[in-house]
């Protein structure tokens, strides 16, 4: 195990060396990362990476946590405030029709799977990953209102979809239990503390590390590990007073970042650091998930996966895009570019953790599949498509000027820091 470890920290290093090299030739860190999991989880001689299923829904839940956190703390709503009808429309109408198609798609297809199963199925792969397009994120011929328009989505529906996956593994649960209906019922109720009290905290939070900049009772250099502290915070004490900690760990980064509680280089940090354990569960992906899912995978599960990515993700995106003055081709081009990645990984380990084995083989086949499919299908389509698109559109900015979120960094090679420029 030690020679193990060795290894993936050589390997982050030295991906840290030629991050942009690698970037020219389309081979993304997911892309890199899941194939060393896979070579790690077979064995390489002495090198196993087998790791304890404790261990990897530790890592999953702070990954997500931080995730969650700082893709709604580094928001600002007062630049979103000229295209807020487009982010409501796919976050508000888009995002929850694509969880319904999706669990009526598993509910007809997929064998075995019981509602609750299937809503898990929806909600877990409805949430999209920018990193995976991220030379399309980058590239200046996309206009940047486009641009920005697929990245606020991305750092934001993977938090909104969180409730119904906690709300969904927690029906599974109850399904094979004596106490369903109050087990999903407290469910219900963690979900309404967690909103509270992250709104609470956030804002409380905010208020207190603004002020303390500003008095020069703080310095920059130690704030982000604190900003990092307040979102374990969050998710820790939310679960300690009965709440959920994701949903309050989501809700707490909206409120903090609304009170403009740091700067966008404290937020960095956390920013930075939720990046190096994304390229860490992007790892285990290859060597714990994909290994436990293609043992069980059917075909149902490869057509699922092919639907996921196309059907039921570019239908309710272009619903929700009507009379929004989007043209036919951006709506498609918005829709296409819906790449499934970290999160619905994350919320995989999490189900391989905490269903039993008969209800994971059902599920975990299917996000496996989907996000494979994507890391291949969207790396390979995201540079010719942004550049055809980006020539039909008139190429260059359209709309006003705009500083666009930037990408989860090593989870997008080098793209985070140009998309900062």
């Amino acid at each position: 195990m030690d020679g193990t470890f060795s290894l993936v920290l050589l390997l982050l290093f030295l991906w840290a060396l030629c991050s942009q090299r690698m970037e020219r030739v389309e081979l993304t860190a997911p892309a890199a990362f899941v194939l060393l999991g896979l070579l790690l989880g077979k064995g390489m001689g002495p090198l196993d990476l087998a790791p304890s299923l404790g261990w990897v829904k530790v890592l999953a839940e702070v990954t997500l946590v931080w995730v969650l956190f700082i893709d709604a703390a580094r928001l600002s709503f007062r630049s979103l405030r000229t295209e807020l009808g487009l982010y409501g429309r796919l976050l508000g109408v888009g995002l929850p029709m694509c969880i319904g198609f999706g669990t009526l798609l598993a509910s007809g297809l997929l064998p075995g799977v019981s509602g609750w199963a299937a809503l898990y199925v929806g909600a877990a792969l409805a949430p999209t990953d920018a990193a995976l397009g991220a030379t399309m994120m980058v590239n200046p011929v996309v206009p940047a209102r486009i641009r920005r328009l697929i990245n606020v989505e991305s750092g934001l529906n993977d938090g909104f979809a969180t409730p119904f996956v906690v709300l969904a593994l927690a029906g599974v649960t109850a399904a094979e239990s004596t106490s369903g209906s109050h087990h999903s019922g407290h469910a219900v109720m963690e979900l309404l503390i967690g909103l509270a009290y992250g709104t609470v905290l956030g804002l409380a939070a905010g208020w207190l590390l603004r002020s303390a900049l500003r008095r020069g009772w703080a310095t920059e250099d130690f704030a982000g590990a604190g900003v990092l502290a307040l979102s374990l915070l969050a998710y820790t004490s939310a679960i300690a007073i009965g709440g959920n900690g994701f949903v309050a760990a989501f809700v707490a980064g909206l409120a903090f970042g609304s009170a403009h509680g740091a700067p966008q280089r404290v937020l960095r940090y956390v920013d930075q650091t939720a990046s190096l354990l994304s390229v860490l569960v992007w790892l285990l992906f290859g060597a714990v998930l994909v290994p436990a899912a293609f043992d069980f995978l059917t075909w149902q599960a490869a057509v699922y996966a092919a639907l996921s990515l196309t059907a039921v993700r570019m239908v309710p995106v272009a619903l929700s895009l009507i009379g929004s003055g989007l043209d036919t081709r951006t709506v498609l081009f918005v829709g296409w570019f819906g790449p499934r990645g970290l999160a619905s990984i994350i919320f995989g380990l999490l189900a391989l953790e905490e269903l039993a084995p008969s209800a994971a083989r059902t599920v975990i086949p299917v996000v496996a599949c989907t996000v494979l499919l994507s890391v291949l299908a969207h790396g390979l389509t995201s540079d010719p498509l942004a550049r055809r698109y980006g020539r039909a559109a008139g190429a260059g900015p359209v709309g006003p000027a705009v500083h666009d979120l930037p990408v989860r960094g090593m989870a997008g090679g080098i793209a985070g820091r140009r998309a900062r420029r």
